[in-house]
């Protein structure tokens, strides 16, 4: 029931779209107004209210949150999370990595003992911590340890090379900002998401070299769209699409970051309610993707024919249309974990599979998919709320023939206390 008294919720099994759609009613805003102060259109937060596409972007929870005075976010997730707007615990690792985004680039590093790295060796070791967050399923501990530690470094390297160790040790220090981002903007930090992606296209702007300033306004995309920026996002993309279009003789790095830019552009059109912007520019990526030939991932983008098509599930998604992304679902070959495309997309496109399953009413098929989820990605499983919906609804209608794996499955993103 919904103790409407002190407006608060405690059915657990109520998704996170009812959940939105009382507290909006609650306010008195219509669905027009909610859209446009998140930065979504009217259609975008009915069909979130209706449960037809998710809100799975901790940021924008957040944002919605605060737009209708929800003082404590599991209002709106339900008890999975229980986090107070006005006190929300960090991640252990961020203070850390906050104390040295803010301080000066000039000063950051100047403590350090020894003498500084090569720039070979700053590469090295800014691939490791990629590949440890890209294929590791517990990996937002060890990498949040060594972020601080190794801003430091590259900035320090940077700082003492010269000639081409110079243009190597600032690509480095690009690609370790890009992973700041994509880690600060996952724990919910958006704020020190967006100075290290403007950071990182700073520098890769001054470089002059067309395949890192895709990459970096890629980047910035991300955490535009994510933001609810997404009208921002769409303008940022286009504009340096045609900034940094290739030639014939353009290498696989720079198709690449090209391709990925079309993607990026992709979301942010259909979140603005630019659907048929969204397809023509995933045509286009396509396009792209056949020119590459093969998946890659270039500056850690993703991009190649696997990862357009699972866009193509995702834009179904995001329409509403789950017939048409379970369609398109059928023709993806999700790759083996650990192989060129990081756990995070996998995982991320397995959720909208499972969530697809969900719309049309198959509940073995979501169950199927969230247990694939839990196999591959055990940790990160627990930090989409649309798992937890999923989970919820299956735990209201405790069936005998699922009830024991529901149950384990809630236990383990935190829904219950044991199962």
């Amino acid at each position: 029931m919904l103790t409407l008294g002190e407006h608060m919720i405690d059915v657990p099994e109520l998704g996170i779209g009812e959940r939105i759609r009382h507290f909006r009613i609650r306010s008195g805003k219509s669905q027009a107004v909610l859209g446009g102060l998140v930065g979504r259109s009217e259609d975008w937060v009915s069909k979130v209210e209706r449960n037809l596409i998710p809100v799975n972007n901790f940021s924008l929870l957040l944002d919605i949150a605060r737009v209708l005075g929800v003082r404590d976010l599991s209002d709106l997730t339900g008890p999975a999370v229980s986090l107070s707007l006005t006190a929300s615990p960090r991640h252990p690792a961020v203070p850390a990595i906050s104390r040295a985004l803010n301080t000066l680039p000039s000063l950051l590093g100047a403590d350090l003992p020894g003498e500084p790295l090569t720039a070979a060796e700053l590469a090295q070791r800014v691939d490791e911590a990629w590949q440890i967050y890209e294929t590791h399923t517990e990996r937002y501990g060890p990498v949040g340890e060594m972020l601080p530690g190794l801003l430091a470094e590259a900035y320090l390297t940077l700082r003492t090379s010269q000639g081409e160790e110079e243009a190597s040790a600032a690509r480095s220090l690009i690609s370790l900002l890009h992973l700041l981002q994509v880690y600060l903007r996952r724990v919910g930090e958006r704020t020190l998401a967006t100075a290290a992606a403007d950071r990182a296209m700073q520098i890769a702007d001054s470089t002059g070299d067309p395949a890192l300033i895709a990459a970096s306004a890629w980047n910035v995309c991300g955490i535009l769209t994510s933001s609810g920026d997404v009208a921002d996002s769409f303008e940022l993309a286009r504009s340096t699409i045609d900034h940094v279009r290739p030639g014939d003789d353009a290498g696989a790095e720079h198709l690449s970051a090209y391709g990925a830019l079309h993607l990026a552009a992709v979301i942010a059109a259909v979140r603005s309610g630019r659907a048929a912007a969204a397809w023509d520019l995933l045509h286009q990526a396509d396009a792209v993707a056949a020119r590459l030939g093969n998946d890659r991932n270039e500056f850690h983008t993703s991009f190649g024919p696997t990862n357009v098509a699972m866009h193509a599930v995702h834009l179904a998604v995001e329409e509403g249309d789950a017939g048409e992304a379970l369609r398109l679902a059928d023709t993806v070959e999700v790759p083996e974990a650990g192989g060129v495309l990081p756990l995070e997309r996998t995982t991320r496109y397995l959720v909208e599979v499972m969530h697809a399953n969900r719309l049309v009413g198959d509940d073995y098929g979501t169950l199927h998919v969230l247990r694939n989820i839990k196999e591959v990605s055990p940790e990160e499983i627990r930090y989409f709320p649309l798992v937890r919906d999923a989970l919820g609804a299956l735990l209201k209608r405790d069936r005998p023939t699922y009830r024991r794996e529901v149950r384990e499955l809630a236990a383990h993103v935190g829904m219950l206390a044991g199962a």
